[in-house]
């Protein structure tokens, strides 16, 4: 079982190199990325099976028994992230096949988009917070090359930009790390966990307090969040979609997983910060969509919006905020991933993601209208879509415990997301086109744009109209988590 452990990782990096040593043979190129995908499907597939009937899978490197070898452990968390992730990864790819976004291929774009997958399912796998902040830095590499790779002044721009936040991030991050170590004499999860009551209570607060600090940067938590809507729209449109369903989901993760698994012991205090800090992500994120007329920008301040949501589940220290949390970002990494692509194709249809200079698409592509509607109102919350479940899990959480005021400001930012949503769907659907003459270009080619956000669009319907299936696993995963 030690292969299928380390199949997140190893799976991933041999397309790296499959893919980097045939980047002068495009088409074989592409077999081997979307080969390499198929395969890590399967392979989540089969942990996620193990993980749902309660057999974590386990492997520890390095010469070394636990707790100090190198050590993977995959439980119900894990799995499903990686089963999602690997699901991300086929629809970016596959994306790619359509005409939808014509930034030029750079031969390095493939083996760059695998590699944030090396980073991302490491950092699902690992039972280790050294090699946690490993797998951080490996997406930060993977991350500034894909920001960087196209060489316009705007997309060097934004590689300054996110690398110099998350740069901040990372050094916090191997600090903490450093003190953690100090005050326990551990990195691994368990071993910290069990180290913590004996250890002195003040270095230890710090301790996790600079963990919390630097994943929540990595999440794009107020008040440093400014990277993510600065940097997100020059990415191609592939690549963005990726960005936005993963990223900030690994630093979401690492919240929970040290918040639930390992400091168990974290005072009162801490998840009362935490929950004003979702909130304050939500409306900040929520108020910065509202403003802006470009889809991307839009959509980028409600990924800072919606993390605030899973932020919430986490700050409610119980095992149904938990499984809430795990729901949550589950249904939101579809959904926004979607709404991403959907956006690229209403830029390739009308030339603009401006959407004061667009218009008129709903009387000529009606289907694809009906199609963005999906995710947005998911978005939402709007029932029986998958989102409604995933708020009404975490604002019925809090109001049990009486969290009143985080309760009213959630569904203020409800409100004002399907503002938001609805400015888009009448701009760019509804309403007329500036132009009377106007007409959608000719030969585009959006088979595989069409493939990709319809399923995705039927995993949303689906986890809407059964939700009983994803809650019942995401509240058992919280279990393995050791909720509160």
């Amino acid at each position: 079982m030690s292969a299928l452990a380390i199949s997140p990782v190893l799976v991933p990096l041999a397309t790296v190199v499959a893919t980097a040593l045939t980047a002068q043979r495009p088409r074989l190129q592409q077999v081997l990325s979307l080969g390499g995908v198929a395969v890590l499907l399967a392979c989540a597939l089969a942990l996620l099976t193990r993980a749902a009937a309660d057999q974590p899978i386990e492997a520890v490197f390095g010469g070394w028994g636990e707790p100090f070898g190198i050590a993977f452990v995959i439980d119900r968390v894990g799995a499903a992230l990686v089963v999602i992730t690997a699901i991300m990864g086929l629809a970016a790819l596959l994306f790619l096949l359509s005409d939808a976004d014509t930034q030029p291929r750079h031969p390095l774009l493939l083996p760059l988009m695998h590699g944030v997958l090396v980073g991302v399912g490491g950092a699902f796998a690992t039972a280790d917070l050294f090699n946690l902040y490993v797998w951080f830095e490996v997406m930060l590499i993977c991350a500034l090359g894909l920001f960087a790779i196209g060489g316009r002044t705007d997309q060097l721009d934004a590689t300054f930009k996110y690398f110099v936040l998350n740069l901040l991030g990372t050094l916090l991050l191997l600090m903490a790390v450093g003190m953690v170590y100090a005050v326990t004499g551990h990195l691994n999860y368990g071993a910290i966990a069990q180290a913590l009551p004996g250890a002195a209570p003040w270095p230890t607060a710090l301790a996790f307090t600079g963990l919390l600090l630097a994943f929540l940067i990595k999440a794009g938590a107020f008040p440093l969040f400014a990277w993510l809507p600065a940097s997100y729209h020059t990415l191609p449109a592939p690549v963005l979609a990726l960005f936005a369903a993963l990223l900030t989901k690994v630093g979401v993760y690492a919240v929970l997983r040290t918040l639930a698994g390992i400091f168990v012991t974290a005072p009162a205090l801490l998840f009362e910060v935490l929950g004003w800090i979702a909130v304050a992500t939500m409306l900040f994120g929520v108020l910065g969509a509202a403003y802006h007329w470009d889809m991307r920008r839009i959509l980028a301040f409600h990924i800072i919006s919606q993390i605030g949501y899973i932020l919430l589940g986490v700050a409610l220290a119980s095992e149904a905020g938990q499984a809430a949390s795990l729901f949550y970002t589950l249904h939101h990494i579809v959904v926004k991933a979607n709404l991403f692509l959907i956006a690229a194709m209403v830029w390739r249809l009308t030339g603009s993601y401006d959407l004061r200079d667009i218009g008129g698409l709903y009387r000529h592509r009606p289907a694809l209208g009906v199609l963005f509607l999906i995710p947005a109102l998911s978005l939402v919350g709007i029932p029986p879509l998958s989102g409604f479940w995933a708020k009404l899990w975490v604002l019925q959480e809090a109001l049990a415990q009486g969290r009143v005021a985080w309760t009213v400001a959630a569904l203020l930012v409800s409100v004002l997301t399907l503002y938001s949503m609805m400015k888009i769907w009448m701009e760019a659907f509804w309403k007329p086109h500036p132009q009377p003459s106007w007409q959608p270009p000719a030969g585009a080619d959006l088979r595989a744009a069409w493939a990709v956000t319809v399923g995705l669009a039927l995993i949303t319907l689906a986890i809407g109209a059964y939700p009983e299936a994803l809650l019942a696993y995401s509240l058992a995963a919280a279990e393995t988590l050791g909720g509160r």
